[in-house]
């Protein structure tokens, strides 16, 4: 066969086998999100095999969208790990036949623990399902397996099902993008959420120069700032105000008009700069720094406490981070 082909009838059979298990979803299934959500206790996935596999995937998702989770392998239950389940918890075993051995053997020492029990199962006539208090039906017409095998088209089903569980949990929580962020402090999301303009400024690199300072005095300034830029303050009642800015745009500029011809010019800090330079608060995101820079197509904005100059942010600082 064709191998384009092959792959879209993979695409196919497994998108349609989706579509389907939608359409079986009753009131039935937000009662038990209801259950889930107002449960004392975690929601634990079992499984064996391919569906330990997405198991684990689903437990993942469960818990950084906030809904507690963990995972018991059926096998090892049976050998210790069964101690993980506790009072209030809610057991949602997957299994695509219901009648895996260990499946079989586990579901009696579950019920003798007194746990809800949610069948994830493509077969409704199964042991599972019949021991089951709640069924997710993921029966499938045919795996996508050209030897209708290898659990394919039914481990799509299983995870299409638990995603739509983890998301039905998510919004009947009123889990937010900072709740996400949260449980993500390391990932780009979090660091949008967390990170500020203060934590991205260099103490040992606050380029300034006075409104007087000659041309020579300005170069240096930028090169020792490494910013290409620095900030012309003025000194009133002992705090640096800001009034303008020197850029190495506005250095080129100069050159170019003839403002400038070299670094005896002449020319003052004043007479180069760009007065009112875009500031931002330090305690402003630095999502929000990033999205100024990008509205007026600069590459840096100064930081400043009420009058006082606490230094630069550049673009780089802010990619450098992680955070875009």
């Amino acid at each position: 066969m064709d191998v384009l082909n092959r792959a879209k009838k993979t695409i196919a059979l497994e998108s349609q086998a989706i579509a389907k298990c939608a359409d079986r979803l009753d009131a039935q299934f937000a009662e038990w999100v209801g259950r889930i959500h107002q449960g004392r206790g975690r929601l634990v996935v079992a499984g064996i095999g391919k569906s330990a596999d997405i198991g684990r995937k689903l437990v993942a998702t469960f818990n950084s969208t906030g809904q507690p989770s963990a995972f018991l392998h059926a096998a090892d239950a049976l050998h210790g790990d069964l101690g993980l389940v506790q009072e209030g918890d809610i057991v949602m075993c997957i299994s695509k036949s219901g009648n895996s051995p260990e499946i079989k053997v586990l579901l009696p020492l579950l019920k003798s623990l007194d746990v809800p029990i949610i069948a994830l199962t493509g077969n409704r006539e199964g042991t599972l399902a019949t021991m089951a208090d709640f069924i997710l039906d993921a029966t499938v017409d045919e795996e996508a397996c050209p030897h209708n095998l290898a659990p394919t088209t039914s481990t799509a089903v299983q995870l299409a099902l638990g995603d739509a569980l983890a998301m039905c949990l998510m919004e009947v929580r009123g889990f937010t993008v900072r709740d996400f962020a949260a449980s993500h402090p390391g990932g780009a999301l979090g660091k949008r959420l967390y990170t500020r303009v203060e934590d991205l400024l260099d103490p040992e690199r606050r380029p300034t120069v006075g409104p007087e300072a000659p041309l020579a005095e300005v170069v240096l300034s930028m090169s020792a700032g490494r910013y290409g830029a620095t900030v012309v303050t003025e000194m009133q009642g002992g705090t640096g105000q800001v009034i303008g800015i020197v850029t190495d745009g506005d250095l080129r500029r100069a050159l170019e008009t003839g403002l400038v011809s070299d670094l005896a010019s002449g020319q003052t800090a004043a007479q180069l700069m760009s007065p009112s330079p875009q500031t931002i608060a330090p305690t402003a995101l630095a999502v929000e720094a990033f999205q100024r820079m990008e509205a007026a197509s600069i590459t840096s904005l100064v930081v400043v406490d009420g009058e006082r100059y606490l230094g630069l942010v550049h673009l780089h600082d802010i990619l450098r981070e992680g955070i875009f």
